[in-house]
């Protein structure tokens, strides 16, 4: 080989290097941005993470209100309504998470992944205290979110039998098809959550709402916006609690759990467990 020739060869080898490394540290990187973000919600308040909670299980019903807006008033009968009608439940996400509240599903990832870096007991019971907190808080708030839109009569007429029809759509799935259908909805709302590092400040708005879209699109099923519609059924009296609880409620929590954190979350550490250290990540 000329000296040339072995002079390119050794700077492809390092150009292939860099880019190898450059992926790498990237991964790292996010890993580490989550990581913190979870240390940061685990140190907080049982009061702040209680009162926003309760602000996302309100907010988020403005996935159920959008949706129902645009199969109301959408075209009949058109095969392109639902494509379009199902990127309503994108609203009620864009509040809860470009306005910082606490929801239970990003929660899968954000806070398991500093569990997963050092899984002790302490920091186990710490995540559970957060995840109790902030799925009763969203609850309560998709409560006061679903009685104000059986009970207060702000909504247009027409718009409540949707509601209603969108409602007992999603409680109506059966346990297994409930958790099942849970799983990947928990895989996006995580993948949001571990895409959000990487994007351009602006393009949060585009990752979260076509990924929620495909939430609906896909007809999966989220347990917080699925709570506003358990509770609007509930009090209206169409719907049991346990019929909502155990056909419902808790399928839909397991799913996204399981694809949250069992899946996404899992994944998001195995790749990235080898080359993390943090001792050095500190030290530099």
């Amino acid at each position: 080989m000329s000296k040339r020739g072995a002079e390119e060869r050794l700077r492809d080898i390092s150009d292939e290097k860099l880019v190898k490394d450059a992926a790498k540290l990237r991964s790292k990187l996010v890993y580490e941005v989550i990581r913190r973000d979870g240390e940061e919600e685990l140190e907080r308040t049982q009061r702040s993470l209680f009162w926003a909670g309760i602000a996302a299980g309100v907010l988020i019903s403005f996935s159920v209100i959008g949706e129902a807006l645009l199969r109301t008033y959408l075209p009949q009968g058109q095969s392109w309504t639902y494509i379009v009608e199902n990127l309503g439940y994108s609203f009620g996400f864009l509040l809860v998470i470009l306005g910082r509240m606490q929801l239970f599903t990003e929660n899968t990832i954000t806070t398991v992944l500093p569990f997963m870096q050092a899984p002790t007991l302490r920091n186990l019971m710490r995540v559970l205290r957060l995840w109790a907190i902030v799925l009763g808080a969203n609850v309560v708030g998709a409560f006061v979110a679903g009685w104000w839109l059986a009970q207060v009569g702000a909504m247009p007429e027409e718009v409540i039998p949707t509601i209603r029809g969108l409602s007992e759509h999603a409680t109506g799935m059966g346990a297994w098809e409930s958790f099942v259908r849970g799983v990947p909805a928990g895989i996006l709302v995580a993948a949001i959550v571990w895409m959000m590092p990487l994007v351009t400040s602006g393009a949060e708005f585009l990752v979260i709402m076509v990924f929620t879209w495909l939430i609906a699109l896909g007809d999966f099923t989220h347990v917080v916006a699925g709570s506003v519609e358990m509770a609007f059924l509930m009090i209206e009296g169409g719907l049991g609690a346990y019929e909502g609880v155990f056909d419902f409620f808790l399928p839909v929590f397991a799913g996204n759990v399981v694809g949250g954190t069992l899946i996404f979350a899992a994944m998001a550490w195995g790749q990235v467990k080898d080359e993390y250290h943090p001792e050095t990540e500190q030290a530099h």
